[in-house]
């Protein structure tokens, strides 16, 4: 299409090779931001749509109602190390801000 306009670029001798699917990466920042609800939807979401092995279902204010009473920081925790059948993390690989920001988001779609 540039080159139809005028325009001249050196093509590449090969196509680049696909990069293997890497983890979703998300920056460090309120539940509102959107990061919190990208790892929610990339790892959290599994069991917690669907309330898989106990887990607060997504949304469920009854159910979260006395987690939110523990604190942001005890439920952030929580989901790091692990809890119950939980695995550390929710299983991902993500940094401990992350993780926060997925907490938050739930927390803020559970008042």
């Amino acid at each position: 299409m540039a080159a139809a306009a005028g325009g001249k670029f050196a093509e590449s001798a090969a196509p680049a090779a696909a990069a293997p699917a890497a983890p979703v990466k998300v920056a460090a920042a309120g539940g509102g931001s959107g990061a919190g609800e990208a790892l929610y939807k990339q790892a959290c979401g599994t069991c917690h749509a669907a309330g898989i092995a106990g887990s607060p279902k997504f949304g469920d204010k009854a159910a979260w109602a006395p987690r939110i009473k523990t604190g942001l920081d005890t439920l952030t925790a929580s989901a790091i190390k692990g809890k119950g059948a939980m695995p550390p993390k929710g299983g991902s690989s993500a940094s401990d801000a992350d993780i926060r920001s997925a907490v938050e988001y739930m927390v803020d779609a559970a008042k």
